[in-house]
């Protein structure tokens, strides 16, 4: 049991203004794994009014002692990153060899990459008669999702830091524990108090007061569509500036000369990542209707590889969800695709054999689906696959835009130079083709309905400036 009952406040451990508690439950066993408190807005105006303390000598560092600090966050992440990975896993569902190199692994990559960045990342120009500065926006509140619970707020908090703002976090109450493990290895590297506060809570009390607050500058918020929507409008009275990574629905566009084999085995490894709970998840497979029964059948075979289990076990490729109510959650977008008409190929609302208890859903294909289907065209973060049939390329290139969404896509082909052209053409933020790596420093964001702002590499850390000309 995993157990914190403060919030690190201006560089203390601070108990919060009442004595509320929030459970964290074992995605596996359904059991109690972990406690934290539970915030109010009074919590979120001490934090801010910390961060607000410390900024102006945060900010007035050499970039390259900033620098230093986050190496020292580094070491600490590294120390701990076992015990992250088997946390998060139990937290999340993320089966924990995946855990080590994802949820513990990746944070450290980019934070390593922030601090390489500020080696020699120039924050002024000069362009004709004036000199441009780039100065930290001020305090920035962090909102985080439960999926990739740490990564998401070292996506954040490095490039804040970077710039010399200071932070208000508020991860999510479904997966919180390494948050807390993360204000620890903060404090063992000696950030200057207040520099990162952080507050536990439910969005609409601890969340929704941190992005009220007349004192904020800036928030920065990964999560749902719906609830980016409601940041924007409470952040509007106070015209923050806001950055929103949310959904997607993202197609994976098979053309009709790729190696289909090796197209199909890595769109499926992507739908089922963390078992679908990823908002870039290639969840829509375009193929060609002369090649459907075979990518149909290839499909099937893949995900019949994912055999549910326990995410603490190494062998476990596929784990549980985070929570009961996203186990319904896709059960209901099931049973709405098979209303709806779409082929069940393998899966469906039953529990896997053997895995009553806890959180699981079966790796779940369908076929034959059509654009206007409900499970084609909302965000259903699971393990549900959508196979979308298409005449030709000008089609496909249709259907792939055809959502509210644009955070990511794929597209294959043997031929490069053709894979590029209709990659250019897809609407979303990022596109891999014929199966490009994660570049750490390649921004990440959506266009459309899936965010504002993109983060990673300079162009996440230059989110976080305020950008001043002086003529001459």
């Amino acid at each position: 049991m995993q157990e914190y009952g403060r919030f690190l406040i201006g560089g203390d451990w601070v108990s919060p203004r009442r004595d509320r508690r929030i459970d964290v439950i074992h995605s596996a066993t359904e059991e109690v794994m972990g406690r934290i408190p539970a915030g109010d807005a009074d919590d979120v105006d001490a934090a801010v009014r910390a961060a607000r303390q410390a900024q102006p000598a945060w900010a007035a560092l050499h970039p390259h002692e900033r620098r230093d600090f986050l190496a020292r966050i580094h070491a600490g992440l590294l120390a701990r990153s076992a015990q992250i990975a088997r946390t998060i896993s139990a937290e999340v569902g993320m089966p924990v060899k995946l855990s080590e190199r994802i949820q513990a692994g990746l944070p450290a990559m980019v934070l390593e990459s922030y601090i390489r960045l500020l080696d020699d990342y120039a924050f002024s120009e000069e362009i004709g008669n004036s000199l441009i500065l780039k100065e930290p926006r001020g305090v920035v509140g962090c909102i985080t999702p439960w999926n990739y619970p740490l990564h998401q707020i070292i996506a954040k908090l490095a490039p804040a830091l970077a710039a010399g703002c200071t932070l208000v976090v508020k991860p999510s109450e479904l997966a919180p524990l390494t948050a807390f493990m993360l204000a620890e290895i903060i404090q063992e590297a000696d950030l200057p108090p207040g520099v990162f506060n952080l507050v536990g809570g439910y969005g609409p009390e601890a969340g929704e007061a941190l992005v009220v607050h007349p004192e904020v500058r800036m928030i920065s918020f990964t999560g749902s569509t719906r609830a980016g929507r409601r940041i924007s409008e409470l952040a509007a009275a106070t015209v923050k500036r806001v950055t929103l990574e949310m959904g997607g629905k993202s197609p994976s566009l098979i053309l009709d000369d790729a190696d289909l084999a090796k197209a199909v085995k890595a769109t499926v490894s992507s739908c089922f990542l963390n078992s679908g709970q990823t908002c870039s998840a290639l969840t829509r497979m375009l193929v060609p209707k002369a090649l459907y029964t075979d990518a149909a059948r290839l499909a099937v075979e893949v995900a019949e590889t994912f055999t549910p289990g326990d995410p603490l076990t190494p062998d476990t490729r596929l784990g549980p969800l985070v929570s009961a109510a996203q186990r319904e959650r896709v059960r209901g977008y099931i049973r709405r695709g098979l209303d709806e008409g779409a082929e069940l190929l393998r899966g469906g609302i039953d529990a896997p054999r053997g895995l009553e208890r806890g959180f699981y859903v079966q790796p779940t294909v369908f076929g034959r689906v059509t654009p206007r289907m409900t499970i084609a065209r909302e965000e259903i973060f699971g393990p549900v696959l959508c196979i979308l049939p298409y005449e030709d390329e000008e089609q496909a290139i249709a259907i792939a835009n055809d959502t509210d969404y644009g955070l990511a896509a794929a597209v294959w082909s043997a031929d490069a130079e053709r894979a590029r052209r209709v990659a250019r053409r897809i609407e979303a933020g990022q596109v891999d083709v014929n199966g490009g790596r994660f570049n750490p420093l390649a921004p990440f964001g959506g266009f459309k309905q899936s965010g504002i702002g993109r983060e990673f590499g300079r162009f996440g850390l230059e989110e976080f400036f305020e950008i001043k000309s002086l003529q001459f």
